[in-house]
């Protein structure tokens, strides 16, 4: 697994439970017809791919906490993930359908085909392909300032610190 998938998997995980845990957030009861647009908006987005790694990465990482007491069980336990990743697949549905649910509840009918109508457009179409490099790189570019940034403070500490005697 890579570092960029390691990223999504946990982007999208964090996105779903935070979208499934906090009910009393969320705005409105949607309508069925609510929830089929935001439906095509999620997988328009690209969100069927971005939660592509949720069902095999929890079944990686619960496979993962009977390896330290169980290295012997290696084998079986992969073949029991590899059974679970086969029978789980379509609960990838069930994430879409509440991940959309959650959508159809923070904005109306009409609000949903004005965004889908925009997704649709050129711009809209980059996007979806731009945001994601975008959002990747804000973060890296964002670590680095809090880097540099953690250096200034630690020289201001230093510097107040030895205006009242003490050297650090």
């Amino acid at each position: 697994m890579t570092i960029a998938s390691i990223h999504r998997l946990l982007l999208a995980a964090a996105v779903a439970f935070a979208c499934l845990a906090v009910p009393g957030a969320r705005a409105q009861q949607p309508t069925p017809a609510a929830v089929a647009l935001a439906k095509e908006l999620v997988v328009l987005k690209g969100g069927t791919v971005m939660f592509d790694p949720l069902i095999p990465g929890v079944i990686e990482r619960v496979k993962e906490t009977f390896v330290p007491t169980n290295p012997q069980l290696i084998g079986p336990l992969n073949q029991v993930a590899a059974q679970l990743n086969k029978e789980y697949g379509v609960k990838r549905a069930d994430v879409i359908n509440e991940v959309s649910r959650v959508y159809a509840e923070h904005f109306t009918e009409t609000e949903l085909r004005e965004i889908l109508a925009f997704y649709k457009t050129p711009a809209g179409r980059k996007m979806i392909v731009e945001e994601p490099k975008v959002i990747d790189q804000s973060l890296k570019a964002a670590q680095a300032w809090a880097v540099n940034f953690s250096d200034v403070v630690l020289k201001r500490f230093r510097e107040e610190m030895k205006k009242k005697g003490y050297d650090l």
